[in-house]
């Protein structure tokens, strides 16, 4: 039985490759799923220390599917588009320090959303949900009363 847990974790993984970016690395994972259709997860990962100074890494991850990659590939082109734009004196490969302190801004009730002045929607397929007669339809409601 693990042997076969290990293949499938083997399976999994397809492609994968870091960039370090200053203070944070990215990840980019190819992997398929059972089916074996592939699928981008992009971690972005940064070293942070907790009170007794010790370290720990503070990871976020994404999850694209391919029937995504065109419309994400547009959107990210044209923020990148519009930052080169409007920011020109941030040239690729500054290290720009402020990076922690936007992310610390923005963590809180004020945070990225609604400090956006250009938002440009593009709509991501949903994934197809296939309803399963096995399940019970619970209502939360339903566990107030007794």
């Amino acid at each position: 039985m693990e042997g076969q847990e290990n293949k499938s974790r083997e399976r999994e993984e397809i492609f994968s490759i870091s960039v370090r970016a200053g203070k944070r690395t990215y990840f980019f994972d190819v992997k398929a799923t059972r089916r074996n259709d592939y699928y981008l997860t992009v971690t972005e990962s940064k070293k942070r220390f907790n009170r007794d100074g010790r370290y720990y890494f503070e990871k976020h991850k994404l999850f694209l599917y391919k029937e995504d990659f065109e419309k994400f590939a547009e959107g990210l082109a044209e923020a990148v588009e519009y930052i080169k734009n409007n920011q020109p004196e941030l040239l690729p490969g500054d290290d720009y320090d402020d990076h922690d302190e936007f992310d610390d801004r923005n963590r809180g009730e004020n945070g990225p959303e609604s400090r956006h002045e250009h938002v440009r929607h593009i709509e991501l397929s949903q994934p197809e949900v296939k309803a399963d007669k096995e399940f019970t339809n619970v209502e939360f409601e339903d566990l107030d009363e007794k």
